[in-house]
């Protein structure tokens, strides 16, 4: 084997396996692989036509995030959303967003304002579409929360909501958008929070934003068919 072979594969396979964790977490996310599917390995190496190697570390990976679970005999499943699991992790969003909208606030250039305020412009327009329905953030670079955790700028406080739990938030944002007519008003309190984040309004800013993540929390216990 040629000097640096041996690199050259592990790279490419852990490229292979980061690409393969995104695939599976936007299939587990959106519900194309529904809750309590199980993960068969053979069945997901020929549709994603990939070794079990990096499958098998895009699974890990999805353990550690806490989107799947394995079982004694039943293997490994996509974790079944419950409306008390989504109480219990809508608690922990409202203190730890609410902390980030505060930090946020303090820490925030105009830069920063200018970039929020385009995103949000951007997410008007697509609600303004015909056949809009959710407030769909597809990626971490057009997602408000993530945004107003890294202008925070508290590397502690971003690892918490935007590494391990931050796929998991997603899954459970996603069940509560389509909870009638909450995509818009979603959008109108984003707009608020980032009025006094300009502002530097620390006390308003987290106030909001706790009010924001409560707001989602009890639309999504009055609507329980949504989980």
């Amino acid at each position: 084997m040629p000097p640096g072979a041996a690199d050259l594969d592990m790279d490419a396979s852990s490229l292979l396996a980061d690409s393969l964790f995104k695939q599976l977490c936007e299939a587990i996310v959106t519900g194309q692989i529904a809750p309590g599917s199980k993960l068969s390995e053979p069945r997901l190496a020929t549709q994603y036509g990939v070794s079990r190697g990096p499958l098998r570390e895009a699974i890990r990976r999805l353990e550690e995030r806490k989107l799947v679970t394995r079982l004694p005999r039943q293997g490994v499943r996509v974790i079944v959303p419950t409306r008390e699991a989504a109480d219990e992790l809508f608690r922990i969003r409202e203190v730890l967003e609410g902390l980030a909208a505060r930090e946020a606030a303090r820490h925030a250039t105009a830069e920063d304002i200018v970039e929020v305020r385009a995103m949000l412009a951007k997410h008007a327009r697509a609600l303004d579409r015909p056949d809009a329905m959710l407030y769909w953030q597809d990626t971490a670079n057009s997602d408000f929360h993530f945004l107003i955790a890294r202008i925070a700028r508290s590397q502690s406080l971003f690892d918490l909501l935007c590494g391990e739990y931050y796929t998991l938030f997603r899954l459970f944002r996603m069940r509560h958008q389509i909870v009638p007519g909450r995509a818009q008003r979603a959008l109108v309190e984003h707009e608020r929070i980032v009025d006094a984040i300009a502002d530097g309004d620390e006390e308003l800013a987290e106030m909001l934003m706790r009010r924001h993540i409560a707001t989602a929390r009890n639309g999504l216990a009055a609507n329980p068919e949504a989980l």
